[in-house]
């Protein structure tokens, strides 16, 4: 199953690694499935690629002629398609064959707006006081089970 993308007109269209857009870091994205009779959810991110800092080894620094530079970065696409979450209940329900809806909520254009935008959907859906979702967390902060609800 690919990832269903809706844009702001209405049009749906599955969402490829060769229908990314230009300069998008990542999404945020929204996996439904059915577990144990329940309809649950889980919003969350994902990036595109990664751009990680590495140092260079003694003997590539030795055989350098402009000695001041130490590090190189180097850039990782990452595999979005065959992607289903973080979250250890929807990993095993895709092992065990359950049906999996993967939809993107929103692209992103750098990482900030990434780490907003999915924060944001997670409060406006109220994730940690709706059952109806797996998120067991925002931001590493605020928890579900720290969470008093009036209800």
């Amino acid at each position: 199953m690919s990832w269903i993308y809706k844009e702001s007109n209405g049009v749906e269209h599955a969402i490829t690694e060769e229908s990314v857009p230009e300069h998008a870091v990542g999404f945020v994205y929204k996996m439904t499935a059915t577990i144990d009779g329940k309809e649950r959810s889980y919003i969350g991110k994902k990036n595109f690629y990664s751009v990680r800092k590495k140092k260079f080894g003694k003997r590539a620094l030795e055989q350098m002629e402009d000695k001041r530079a130490k590090k190189y970065t180097i850039e990782r696409k990452f595999n979005f398609e065959n992607y289903y979450s973080s979250n250890v209940e929807l990993k095993k329900a895709h092992k065990e064959g359950v049906e999996i809806k993967r939809q993107i909520l929103k692209l992103c254009y750098s990482k900030i707006e990434l780490t907003y935008q999915e924060t944001k959907y997670l409060f406006m859906h109220n994730v940690l006081e709706n059952d109806e979702y797996l998120n067991s967390n925002i931001l590493g902060k605020f928890y579900r089970n720290k969470i008093k609800s009036d209800e």
